[in-house]
């Protein structure tokens, strides 16, 4: 191996190795990001996340070629598979009512809530939108994945939170 492959990290060897064309390579490359990308599907996408992850994959797999650059390798990988996750929800999208959060409910400590139990309750629109926020983008770049204005971002973001949080925090009766 020569110096400047040395001081590439093992993932950039695979990037380099399968935008050459070398099959084995992309194999190896999909399998390491399939965690990440499986990690950022399951909020998205929730119950149809296989559906997502495998959608996402195949949109890493077919535009690979078209990465520039290398150091971006993450950041595209976001940016399809937040995609390729709303897509894949639009297209076998099942209406799912949001639970009622009932103000008085009672709850244990808050040890024993957890976060996808919160989410759970909320409509898909609104885990979405959170969880497009959670990974960083803006209003501008919700309302693109989302094809969406940026006013209905704003407005169904701000819904979202108020949800989540009275989810959260019940109100004492």
């Amino acid at each position: 191996m020569n110096s400047e492959t040395e001081s590439l990290t093992p993932v950039a060897v695979l990037l380099s190795r399968a935008q050459a064309g070398d099959a084995r390579a992309m194999n190896d490359l999909l399998a390491e990001i399939t965690p990440y990308v499986t990690r950022m599907c399951v909020p998205i996408a929730r119950d149809n996340r296989s559906d997502a992850v495998q959608e996402a994959l195949l949109a890493i797999y077919r535009g690979l070629g078209t990465l520039r650059e290398p150091a971006a390798f993450y950041g595209w990988v976001r940016s399809v598979t937040t995609r390729e996750a709303v897509r894949t929800v639009k297209r076998l999208r099942t209406e799912i009512a949001c639970s009622p959060v009932e103000p008085g409910q009672q709850t244990g400590s808050v040890d024993a809530v957890h976060i996808n139990d919160v989410l759970d309750r909320l409509s898909e629109a609104h885990r979405q939108i959170l969880a497009l926020r959670f990974y960083g983008l803006n209003e501008d770049e919700i309302a693109t994945t989302l094809s969406l204005p940026v006013g209905t971002v704003r407005s169904r973001l701000f819904r979202a939170r108020r949800r989540f949080q009275e989810a959260w925090q019940p109100r004492a009766a």
